[in-house]
């Protein structure tokens, strides 16, 4: 860069401005944010604990009451909180519930704090939502049952268990906690018993200390918690407060308050260092916007308005040599600006199609990416070495399926960028939907289906298509049909000859009906009636995109229809003359 350049000035003067920020914050932070963040915790911990002791006192002798009060302020909190007796003995709450409507009356599942994770916890479940649940009956009027197994799949009972199926009419489970709750929670009572043989502990004033605030480090996980213990005034009693240093969440709130502190600061010396800047910059800017001016009357001149050496001079100049260039060159800016326009519709059809791509194919690999992180951390780990075959087979399962997904997804990528060039050639379709049928066999005998092809006429049908294009789209729509047929039910196949000089196949399977909203949406790409059971069964979510595309190569006229016992995809082909 040469000394006199426009560009040696900015990178001069933008550099020592970011040097200069990044250097202030970088500083305040190594010096004081640990510190910072750390003082803050404590403090707020120390708050609430005091705030949930003086509510405590309220309702200490309603047993339900304190639970109630216990897993909402665990939530808004984010905190584990345990209530200690005289003798610091933990005393036992069940802060987490959910209240279920039977027909004839109302039980309450209480959600032990151990035994059970929170991976077993259900998800997305609101108020007005019917579950199914596992457990055993704790009282005498079998209103309180303890859990085995939420949300039930519905298989066999196991025995000494009942199985009840209701309405939720209230609950209280662990939300917006950025730590595992479950886990956190259990952690109360080692942490009580690690912080007595402190010798912290001993040289606590008990009988002077209102409030006392520590940090412990779980020696299993290494995460490290601050605690505070608050002695409820009325009682002998206490209350403990235990929340994560770890969570990232709660970091970030803690920089942001962080960077409220030093903002005034940056903005002050930003401010002053903008003025010099912008002036600087700026006074040669302005007597090229006076000399363009004058250009854009027309008023030319020869003469340029800057005489430095630098590309504000030397853009001065062109602008000089421009405006006797101006008038020959806009006649082929006009031609040349169709052609641009043009050429950009088609790169931003290409981005947005890259764009659709990458999107489509992270959110569907994040699923199978977690199951094998999943497997193989357990095997690296030696978690269930007996397991281990079991875990490799479902590695290599989840790995096929992604494989399944990125081939869809580069096939029905040709087909949108119009990459694929149909081979029509006199194809007998009877024989071909035969064919297909037999590589469906073993499926079809494990699930006991039933399929029946009847073709409405004895000779062959000949149709011009491309063999391969359309064995594709039989393959999709049959392993369509068979996948969400019911176990023992039937599939029918038919090819029919139409006067137009078509014929038309319909695969039909007997089963739940597509609501008539949704018919028209299957042909998009990952689109799906229901998520968790089309990944189970092995669909991308892709066939039916591709089979559209296919389809449409071939003029077809295709679509799906609701029957009186479930769902027919059909779709014509050109008869061969």
């Amino acid at each position: 860069m040469r000394r006199h350049s426009v560009v040696f000035k900015l990178y001069m003067i933008t550099s020592i401005m970011i040097i200069l920020l990044f250097a202030v914050v970088m500083i305040m932070e190594s010096m004081f944010f640990e510190k910072f963040y750390r003082n803050m915790k404590l403090s707020e911990l120390q708050r609430q604990a005091s705030s949930f002791a003086e509510g405590y006192e309220k309702v200490s002798t309603n047993h339900q009451a304190v639970s109630q009060m216990l897993g909402h302020y665990m939530n808004e909190y984010d905190a584990s909180i345990a209530i200690l007796d005289s003798q610091f003995q933990l005393r036992e709450y069940d802060p987490y519930y959910i209240v279920m409507q039977l027909q004839q009356r109302s039980i309450t599942i209480i959600l032990p704090m151990a035994g059970m994770t929170f991976d077993q916890l259900p998800v997305g479940l609101h108020l007005g939502n019917t579950i199914t649940v596992d457990g055993i009956y704790m009282d005498e009027q079998d209103s309180i049952m303890h859990p085995v197994q939420l949300l039930s799949d519905g298989g066999p009972l196991e025995r000494g268990l009942v199985r009840e199926q209701g309405t939720i009419i209230d609950m209280q489970i662990p939300e917006q906690r950025s730590y595992n709750p479950m886990y956190q929670d259990l952690l109360v009572k080692q942490m009580i018993q690690d912080w007595m043989l402190s010798e912290e502990w001993a040289n606590i004033h008990w009988a002077y200390e209102e409030q006392v605030t520590n940090v412990w480090n779980d020696p299993w996980s290494g995460v490290e918690y601050v605690t505070s213990l608050q002695k409820v005034s009325d009682e002998q009693q206490y209350v403990l407060l235990m929340t994560s240093l770890q969570p990232v969440d709660e970091a970030v709130e803690m920089m942001k308050k962080y960077v409220l502190y030093i903002f005034p600061i940056i903005i002050i010396v930003v401010f002053i260092l903008a003025i010099f800047y912008s002036r600087y910059i700026t006074k040669p800017l302005v007597r090229l916007n006076r000399f363009a001016g004058q250009l854009a009357k027309l008023q030319f001149s020869e003469k340029s308005p800057l005489s430095s050496k630098d590309e504000f001079g030397q853009l001065a100049t062109r602008l000089v040599e421009l405006s006797t260039n101006l008038e020959a060159t806009l006649t082929q800016l006009s031609e040349r600006n169709e052609q641009l326009q043009a050429e950009m519709k088609e790169k931003q059809r290409s981005e947005q199609l890259r764009k659709e791509l990458v999107a489509n194919i992270s959110h569907e690999l994040k699923t199978p990416l977690a199951i094998v992180k999943g497997y193989a951390e357990g095997l690296q780990d030696g978690v269930a070495k007996e397991k281990s075959d079991k875990y490799l087979t479902h590695i290599v399962n989840e790995s096929d399926r992604m494989n399944e997904l990125i081939l869809d997804m580069l096939e029905l990528s040709k087909y949108e960028v119009k990459a694929i060039q149909l081979e029509l050639r006199e194809c007998n379709i009877v024989e071909l939907i035969q064919h297909v049928c037999q590589s469906f066999s073993k499926i079809i005998e494990v699930k006991n289906l039933h399929l029946a092809f009847s073709p409405l006429r004895n000779n062959e049908y000949l149709v011009e298509a491309d063999y391969k294009r359309i064995t594709q789209v039989l393959i999709n729509l049959i392993s369509n049909a068979v996948r969400h047929a019911p176990v023992g039910s039937e599939i029918n196949i038919k090819v029919e000859h139409e006067n137009d000089g078509h014929v038309v196949v319909g695969i039909h399977n007997e089963g739940e009906h597509i609501p008539e909203k949704q018919l028209i949406n299957i042909w998009e790409k990952f689109y799906r009636l229901e998520q968790a059971r089309d990944r189970k069964s092995g669909g991308t979510g892709l066939g039916l995109a591709i089979v559209s595309h296919i389809l449409q190569l071939h003029g077809s006229q295709y679509g799906v229809r609701n029957t009186e016992q479930g769902v027919e995809f059909y779709f014509s082909l050109t008869e061969s003359e």
